[in-house]
């Protein structure tokens, strides 16, 4: 058959084609196929190249690469074109890649000029630097193309009639660049522009590019926008509150985003409530290493100038930029967001840390759109992920990836696609097999194909792998927790209920904010007495007291510098009423007493907070698998799904605050870090409400028992079994301390009652509106340390003054005996003992005598009262339990099951997918695609790269929560099948205790009767031996899966559960070195976990999902949470990414094992 094509004549004509016989098999040599395409024909016309047919056989001729079809009087085919199999008058040989770029002479080259500013390329005289030098060494390096650059000297200098000729244009703004001269030149010579000129103007006004965007139905941030003329000017349709921005009718409550229209201003603020701290951060260009700045004492926006006023997007910490390269093709990578703690992460070479990841088919579009819209091929813009919806809130124009060498590769083909079809579409924009740059490297054959997971080792072998992290934490080291009540009459505070509740006489009031808390501070100081009454008069007890508790308010107001509701809030609920005659001659009614109640304290202490952050510590290095940074390398790269939720009290929302900075090893002070990355559900994790029956039972049971010295009953009647017993823990005599429990309190009352009156007669010799220099407490949120000048001056530590601690010891006092009934108050014992507690550890310097025998007496106690207020035996503790930590108890349950759910899912595409394909199939499939799309420029487009596809995942509609994924084509990360999901919650120790009891007793139910409990015989001893969960405590739940253990086997996934009793107190009682070094910093250790399961011991995920069920709210009752418009596509789309990441490439074996 050859012999009859080498000797059949071939028409010159060109208005005929000589099929070619389908003669070539896999068996076809090298020299044999040369000598077939060295039959030389003399002419074509342009028109006809390529042209290829599909010939079943031609993907097996892809090692003959090199060969290409040329025309003696045209440029010919491009490096790796396709061979076609139908010949019109072509001549044929075998050449080179170094002969194909010879074959176009310099005046044949597509010229791309680059009129850009030079420090906007960084070149010098021969070599652009990275990333525009990568992208357009690699242009030239298909022979296809001459770069030529302008320079500053001809861009400014220079008219537009003497700059360089080109057939394709690069040009973009920057600052001092001559934008309209080179539209002139632009409209002179005709090139193709990469980014179109007149569009950009509309990049340098913020309010141009919203409009743009949501003329194009893009997505961006609520806002408005506010301009002035003139700096200052007053406008009528802006309004400024303490806590919102009003602008034209729109509100915007903080935290909220200022942003200057000037696109060019990089000077953005964020302003944050004053329920948070209040403050402001700015943002900026990154200056070393710095990208923000917080300024906790401003608070108020700016009105120099024009700005927009947008809604803050809360994104879990991260800012995803979008690179685009043509309408059709989009990278995005991931970074720190500076509204957290603005350090810059930088690599060892000194670059910003940044990771790829991938976008979701909306996103997909939205980059499509934004490149059309502003008509820059290559663009770059901000994009917002927040509560499972993406906006864009900016575009920044001409903008490429630093340091990824498979996005230059991409970009590279995209633009040669774009060049060659704008200006020589008679080439053939192909990609060749191999990459010009990168023929003279070797590529093992395995990394063609799709690569399979690594085989993490897990924390128990090698087939497990952590899956899971959920953990449940009550908050860090506080002040004691304090409350004023007191009866008033007066009118200015009656004056300032109404003003606050809307005029409504019998609603009740509440004052958080910073201005209704100085309204009520303004009223106080004009009511507190200047001169003491006398303190001997009988007649005028009631007036001393009232005035007593006037003065106290007065100092809780007093106390924190700048207001913030995370500390103190009043509460005016009004008591009697008159109707009053108006002057026209309408009824009112009128208040003329309420009752005022002041809560304050429970502030969270700079020991607090440094437990927190220790504890973050901690779990990030122990908690996780992997060497040291393990954990922050699989946050950064997307494969941690974190979430942090609080309960509302601002002490534990500032603990979950401080534990997200040491976790994820942040800096700078906790309200960006609160306002970024915690989610507060109160819903979850605060409130008693639905026990509060069987507390107030167990509490009167407890009290009958204390005070009456009855022994405890045993409800299992072993001894072997300790924790079965009724009021099990309290001490034998405890109606024998309780009298020693008072008069230690007098005792210690007393002394603070005269440091106190030294204090007081200083206050009383001030003026009115003198005042002493109040202790910021948005100050101390930043602060670790305590405050040294304090202590050496002998005052209290933190910002309790001597008089608030005498009202704090006074108010205990009073409240644990009534000396006129003869009656114990047990429910105060923990209050007493919270004040030991917190006095020892932080005021041990004033020496208050006797303390340390209260603190011994009230632990005694406490150990006793604090577990049996949440159930007097262990089924009234479960069920006050389940009572109490219902909801969160179902949250667990969904957290697990959308884990395992995932990892099923995952495993079964795997499953389901071949195992092996071979490389001859995989460009097989490539190149019938491309044959379908070739005349066809949007689809090719499509085909010819690899598009860094970029996804967002969210979990099941009962869990709204969004995580971002890695993309492992461009990550450089070793291990991309590892993917961790981490849930924290943090509350109180109602909530502790609530859920420990539910685990323990789990197996009480009558519907799980026979079944053992979830903690083992000795963790059971252990817990109750373990009286106090003190601050810090915890419990955290760990899900492994085993990878190579059957899908359905009940063993795939595993729970380990440990446990931790939180601050050791020991050092507390000790006088060692440890102590003084206590002394020191007023910080209490942490325990470390311990396990609540037996060692070797298997608790199979579906076991607890059968003992937590019953207590546990049902997946369905939890509301909705999935954005409408948003779900749907995920879970198959998601899965079906992490087929190729997850570790299930190991079979399991067919017996389950």
């Amino acid at each position: 058959m050859l012999g009859n094509i080498e000797n059949q004549k071939i028409p010159k004509s060109n208005s005929s084609c000589t099929p070619f016989p389908t003669l070539l098999t896999q068996s076809t040599s090298r020299k044999k196929f040369t000598t077939l395409l060295s039959i030389a024909y003399s002419r074509i016309p342009k028109c006809l190249f390529p042209q290829v047919l599909n010939n079943p056989h031609f993907p097996s001729f892809s090692r003959f690469s090199r060969v290409h079809f040329l025309s003696p009087n045209a440029r010919g085919f491009s490096y790796g074109d396709t061979v076609p199999l139908t010949i019109s008058s072509v001549a044929c040989r075998w050449v080179t890649r170094s002969q194909v770029q010879s074959e176009m002479t310099v005046a044949e080259k597509i010229k791309i000029g680059v009129c850009v500013m030079e420090k906007k390329v960084k070149c010098d005289s021969e070599v652009f630097s990275a990333p525009m030098g990568q992208i357009f060494d690699r242009l030239q390096a298909f022979g296809e193309f001459e770069v030529i650059h302008f320079g500053d000297k001809v861009i400014l200098e220079e008219p537009i009639e003497s700059w360089p000729i080109c057939d394709c244009l690069v040009a973009f703004y920057s600052s001092g660049y001559p934008l309209e001269k080179a539209e002139a030149y632009a409209a002179l010579r005709k090139p193709f522009l990469v980014n179109e000129l007149e569009p950009q103007h509309l990049l340098h006004d913020r309010r141009k590019v919203y409009e743009r965007l949501e003329m194009f139905g893009i997505p961006v941030p609520r806002y408005a926008l506010v301009i002035r003329e003139v700096p200052y000017q007053q406008l009528d349709y802006f309004t400024e509150e303490e806590d919102f921005v009003e602008v034209h009718g729109m509100r915007f409550w903080k935290p909220f985003v200022e942003k200057p229209v000037d696109a060019d201003n990089h000077s953005i603020m964020i302003y944050y409530p004053s329920s948070a701290g209040g403050g402001m951060k700015e943002l900026f260009r990154k200056v070393g290493n710095r990208s923000s700045e917080f300024h906790p004492d401003v608070r108020r926006v700016r009105r120099e100038g024009s700005y927009i006023y947008e809604e803050f997007m809360p994104t879990g910490g991260t800012d995803v930029k979008v690179y685009t390269v043509g309408p059709e093709y989009a990278h995005a990578e991931a970074r720190k967001s500076p509204v957290v703690d603005g350090v810059v992460m930088r690599n060892p070479d000194g670059k910003e840390v940044r990771y790829p990841v991938l976008l979701t088919p909306v996103e997909k579009e939205m980059a499509r759109e934004v490149s059309m819209a502003f008509r820059q091929a290559v663009c770059g813009f901000d994009l917002l992920r927040s509560e499972g919806r993406s906006y864009v809130c900016d575009v920044n124009g001409w903008s490429f990836v630093k340091n990824s060498y498979k996005y230059y590769d991409d970009a590279t083909c995209v633009l040669r696609k774009m060049l060659l079809d704008a200006k020589a579409p008679h080439l053939s924009s192909v990609i060749p097999p191999t990459l010009p740059w990168k023929v003279n490297e070797l590529v093992p054959h395995s990394e063609l194909l799709t690569r399979q997971g690594s085989g993490i080792n897990g924390t128990f072998g090698q087939s497990e792998e952590l899956r899971c992290v959920i953990a449940v934490i009550r908050h860090g080291d506080r002040t004691p927790k304090q409350k004023v009540k007191l009866k008033v009459t007066e009118e200015r505070l009656l004056n300032l209920m109404l003003k606050y509740n809307g005029g409504r006489p019998r609603t009740e009031t509440k004052l958080k904010s910073a201005v209704q808390l100085q309204d009520l501070l303004d009223a106080t100081r004009m009511l507190v007495p200047r001169i003491r009454p006398d303190r001997e008069s009988d007649s005028e007890a009631e007036d001393v007291e009232h005035a007593e508790k006037l003065r106290q308010v007065k100092a809780v107001l007093e106390e924190g510098g700048y207001f913030s509701g995370i500390y103190r809030k009043v509460q005016l609920k009004p008591l009697k009423w008159v109707k009053v005659t108006k002057s026209n001659g309408e009824v009112e009614e009128r208040p003329v007493e309420a009752l005022m109640i002041l809560k304050y304290g429970g502030v969270l202490t700079h020991a607090g907070r440094k437990q927190a952050e220790e504890l973050g510590r901690y779990f990030r290095n122990k908690m996780y698998p992997g060497e040291g940074t393990g954990l922050l390398r699989l946050h950064s790269t997307y494969r941690h799904d974190l979430k942090i939720y609080s309960s509302d009290e601002g002490r534990v929302q500032m603990s979950a605050a401080a534990f997200a900075k040491g976790l994820l090893d942040l800096e700078g002070q906790l309200t960006p870090i609160l306002v970024s990355l915690v989610s507060k559900d109160s819903s979850m994790l605060d409130g008693l409400e639905n026990a509060s029956i069987e507390m107030d039972e167990a509490k009167a049971r407890l009290n009958e028992i204390i005070t009456s010295s009855a022994k405890a009953v045993d409800s299992n009647g072993s001894p072997e079994f300790p924790w079965m017993v009724d009021g099990a823990g309290l001490p034998p005599n405890a109606s024998e301390l309780l009298p020693e429990l008072v008069r230690l309190t007098k005792k210690v009352t007393e002394q603070v009652r005269l440091l106190a009156k030294d204090e007081d007669e200083k206050l009383t010799e001030n003026s009115l509106h003198d005042e002493i220099p109040p202790y910021d407490q948005a100050k101390a949120l930043g602060k670790t340390n305590i405050d040294i000048d304090r202590i050496a001056a002998g005052l209290p530590c933190g910002s309790e003054g001597f008089l608030l601690m005498y009202a704090r010891w006074k108010k205990l006092e009073t409240d644990l005996y009534n000396e006129r009934k003869e009656r114990f108050d047990i429910t105060q014992i923990p209050d007493v003992y919270d004040s030991c507690k917190y006095d020892l550890l932080h005021n041990a310097h004033l020496n208050l005598e006797g303390l340390d025998e209260l603190f011994k007496v009230a632990q005694l106690l406490a150990d006793g009262v604090i577990p049996n207020e949440y159930g007097i035996n262990p089924k009234q503790k479960l069920k006050i339990g389940s009572k109490v930590a219902r909801r969160l108890l179902g949250k667990l349950l969904i957290d697990v099951r959308n884990t395992r759910e995932e990892a099923i899912g995952v495993a079964e595409l795997k499953n389901n997918q071949e195992h092996h394909h071979s490389l001859s199939v995989i460009v097989e499939n490539e190149d019938e695609e491309a044959k379908s799309k070739h005349f066809h420029k949007n689809d090719e487009l499509r085909r010819s790269n690899t598009l860094s596809d970029i996804s967002i995942d969210q979990d099941d509609d009962d869990d709204k929560e969004t995580k971002y994924r890695l993309d492992p084509k461009y990550a450089n990360v070793k291990t991309p099948e590892r993917h961790v999901r981490t849930r924290l919650y943090f509350t109180s120790e109602s909530h502790i205790h609530s859920l420990v009891n539910v685990l323990r007793y789990c197996n009480l139910d009558e519907s799980l009767q026979g079944e053992e409990s979830l903690v083992c015989h000795n963790s059971l001893e252990r817990l109750c031996k373990i009286k106090e969960l003190d601050y810090m405590s915890y419990i955290v739940l760990r899900m492994f899966e085993n990878t190579e253990v059957a899908l359905e086997d009940p063993r795939r996934y595993r729970i380990e559960m440990t446990f931790s009793r939180g601050a050791d107190l020991s050092p507390l009682q000790k006088k060692d070195s440890e102590a003084t070094w206590l002394h020191q910093e007023h910080t209490l250790p942490i325990m470390g976990p311990e396990r609540l399961q037996k060692v070797g011991s298997y608790l199979t995920l579906e076991t607890m999902e059968k003992m937590i069920r019953p207590f546990a709210m049902p997946a369905e009752d939890f509301p909705p949470a999935t954005p409408a418009g948003f779900s749907g596509y995920f879970t198959k789309s998601v899965l079906e990414r992490l087929v190729n990441l997850w570790p299930f490439h190991k079979q399991p074996s067919s017996n389950g094992k």
